[in-house]
């Protein structure tokens, strides 16, 4: 099967087997644009440009395109510990560290009967959420960030803590500047 080591805005990658993938080099990079209103909730240390006092916005620009952020959808078909909430949150954490992410809260959800687990974990770059069908050995990711950190970066750690069979992964570009 063919690797897939980069995707386009919108594309849909095949079913990659576990020994296959390799994830992508991070080739972004944060691109400032102000905002002329600082909202009262966020922090102005690291959110306000120095010189100008305005608030900051990371979009990222690559191969001329300026967008919001890269969105992940992965698909682990044949995955292992679904039901596992401790394992999960780890599995989270280092997704998110991974990425070079700032963890900003974790919040998961057992299903009772022995059903699987959703939840989040709240980034300041965005988030990573999971749901989970461990009677189907299925395990749904979305993965959305913005600035310097690359989604694609977690795909190594999920496929290492849940051992997937087959993977598929969709990519998209959010927030496109025309």
């Amino acid at each position: 099967m063919a690797q897939n080591s980069s995707l386009a805005n919108n594309e849909f990658a095949e079913i990659v087997p576990k020994a296959e993938f390799e994830p992508r080099p991070a080739v972004y990079t944060a691109v400032p644009l102000t905002i002329h209103s600082t909202p009262a909730e966020v922090e102005t240390d690291d959110w306000t440009d120095d010189q100008t006092g305005d608030q900051k916005d990371y979009f990222v620009e690559k191969d001329g395109v300026v967008f919001a952020g890269s969105h992940i959808l992965a698909d682990l078909w044949g995955a292992r510990n679904l039901d596992n909430q401790d394992l999960i949150e780890r599995a989270l954490r280092q997704a998110a560290e991974a990425c070079g992410a700032t963890l900003l809260h974790i919040h998961l959800h057992q299903f009772t009967g022995g059903g699987g687990v959703s939840g989040v974990a709240v980034l300041a770059e965005s988030h990573i959420s999971v749901h989970t069908w461990p009677e189907r050995n299925f395990a749904a990711f979305d993965v959305f960030m913005c600035g310097k950190c690359d989604p694609l970066d977690a795909l190594p750690v999920l496929q290492d803590f849940f051992e997937p069979t087959d993977m598929q992964v969709n990519s998209n570009r959010r927030g496109l500047i025309k």
